[in-house]
């Protein structure tokens, strides 16, 4: 009997050293690094009757509890018609719920932009509005780019140029 107990003993500890290792190995929450944006943003998006081209290299992510992402990404709007392209810009696509400036947006595919009239706004995939936010400004941000999504001071921002909104995701 001994031999056997010291085995189903051996078998649990090395069970539970797997799972603890597995859950070590679960990937942080966090903004997402290139890499892990290369795998998770699409090269192409549908959005209002059209497939537009990704810009992966001016995309950004997050990884929120439980390894759901929030992705944010700028496509090519150049064959849209003039009132879509004013307004879209780029894909959103979440795992989870989102507060974007205050207004809470469920799982799902989106477009948004950030446009003319200081608001940032999601869309459905017909371009219907679903939610438009004041869009915020960081006039001492050095180096903006077309889009980023940072951390900054315990919140997530998506930024594009020095204009932004502040993203959550539960």
């Amino acid at each position: 009997m001994k031999p056997r107990i010291q085995i189903l003993i051996s078998v649990f500890f090395f069970l539970l050293l797997a799972g603890l290792f597995a859950l070590a190995q679960e990937a942080k929450p966090g903004v997402l690094t290139a890499a892990e944006l290369k795998k998770a943003v699409p090269d192409n998006y549908f959005f209002r009757g059209q497939s537009a081209t990704v810009q992966i290299r001016n995309s950004g992510g997050l990884r929120v509890a439980g390894g759901k992402l929030v992705i944010f990404a700028l496509v090519d709007t150049s064959g849209y018609a003039h009132d879509v392209a004013e307004k879209y810009e780029g894909l959103l696509i979440t795992e989870t719920k989102v507060n974007i400036g205050g207004s809470e947006v469920g799982p799902g595919q989106y477009g948004f932009g950030f446009n003319a009239d200081g608001k940032f706004r999601v869309m459905n995939v017909a371009a219907a509005d679903l939610l438009a936010v004041d869009i915020k400004s960081d006039d001492n941000l050095k180096r903006p780019v077309p889009l980023i999504l940072k951390e900054e001071g315990g919140e997530y921002r998506l930024y594009k140029g020095k204009k932004y909104v502040v993203v959550k995701a539960e």
